[in-house]
């Protein structure tokens, strides 16, 4: 495995702080990003980006 390979993986925050947009860890923006098949939930808060995912999807998902 390369560094071309990793991955990235985060821990989703316990619970919304309604910013405008919302934050990147927000439960709420991973649960979208999840519903598109662009990040895995792993277990429990902690989700796997897949490379596929564009600053345009995460954008999208964030916007309220």
């Amino acid at each position: 495995m390369d560094a071309s390979e990793t991955v990235a993986t985060l821990k989703a925050k316990k619970s919304c702080c309604k910013d405008r947009p919302r934050c990147k860890r927000c439960p709420v923006v991973l649960k979208r990003l999840a519903k598109q098949g662009l990040v895995e939930r792993t277990s429990g808060r902690r989700y796997t980006l897949a490379p596929e995912l564009r600053k345009k999807d995460l954008k999208s998902a964030r916007a309220r």
